[in-house]
């Protein structure tokens, strides 16, 4: 609000419902994860139904495409199932491997050839993106019980972060956009300013909320601003190549759940895999 107040010439909204977005959800995982692990999965469960549902919602569809997207539906409680009976082998290659063979099964009986590329990669692309990334935060708390809900939230906090400072440097100095047509908010300026303070946040809270030691606390602020950016930026070319010629609706899905969680999808396998490599207690 002082910032909008000080910088009048400037839109601020957008930032605003960003922070309140977030927090939210960092007031979700935090309640979550001292009750029960399954609370958290159950709750990121719908989190990705809610984050798919939007995406198909982009799509151009025939109805030759519903029983595509019913298959891809079932295959989020099935994902997270593996995760709550911590069966990491199928958790991994369910939906790259498996899902990504069969899922164009439903499309081809019966169905005609027409479109059937674009509409089987983009929906393996959603399941990528909102069931299986997102599924890595579930997963923490199953692989780790220890650290899991620390580590769920150093991730969260620093996404966030991250986030909202690119957005608001973007808009208070940035001028060299990295993808003018797809998202103006997303700017080079503000990409250094968010590597800088995430980076430092990272080295400055970790030993309260992660076991990793001081060079992986600095380094896990690096992964995580690098991961957040790129997942922004593939989620908001793809929103754009998707809803072409369509601006009123690539505007109201600003402020959708797709928005908000497109970073996670990124940071949290990177974080994940990187964490379970060099750690044993993952």
């Amino acid at each position: 609000m002082l910032v909008s107040r000080l910088q009048k010439d400037k839109d601020y909204t957008g930032i605003g419902f960003r922070i309140k977005t977030w927090w939210g959800m960092v007031f979700i995982f935090c309640l979550a994860t001292l009750f029960n692990p399954v609370v958290s999965l159950l709750s990121l469960m719908v989190l990705a139904f809610f984050a798919l549902k939007e995406y198909f919602s982009m799509i151009r569809t025939r109805k030759a495409d519903r029983r595509l997207f019913l298959w891809a539906y079932l295959s989020i409680p099935l994902q997270f199932y593996w995760i709550y009976i911590e069966w990491y082998g199928m958790f991994i290659v369910f939906i790259p491997v498996y899902v990504f063979l069969l899922l164009p099964l439903p499309r081809l009986i019966n169905k005609g050839t027409l479109g059937f590329l674009r509409s089987v990669s983009a929906t393996q692309w959603g399941l990528m993106l909102m069931v299986f990334g997102l599924s890595h935060l579930a997963y923490f708390q199953f692989a780790t019980p220890e650290y899991g809900a620390g580590l769920v939230l150093f991730l969260v906090v620093l996404t966030q972060l991250n986030d909202a400072v690119h957005y608001l440097a973007s808009i208070y100095f940035g001028k060299r956009k990295v993808v003018p047509t797809a998202n103006p908010n997303l700017t080079w300026e503000g990409f250094a300013c968010a590597f800088a303070v995430t980076t430092g946040v990272s080295y400055l809270i970790y030993p309260y909320l992660t076991p990793l030691t001081p060079i992986f606390g600095l380094f896990s602020g690096v992964l995580i601003s690098l991961a957040g950016f790129f997942g922004s930026l593939t989620v908001s070319v793809l929103k754009r190549d998707l809803l072409i010629g369509d601006d009123d609706k690539f505007a109201a899905l600003q402020k959708s759940y797709l928005s908000r969680v497109d970073s996670l999808a990124y940071t949290s396998p990177v974080f994940f895999h990187v964490i379970r490599y060099f750690f044993d207690f993952m």
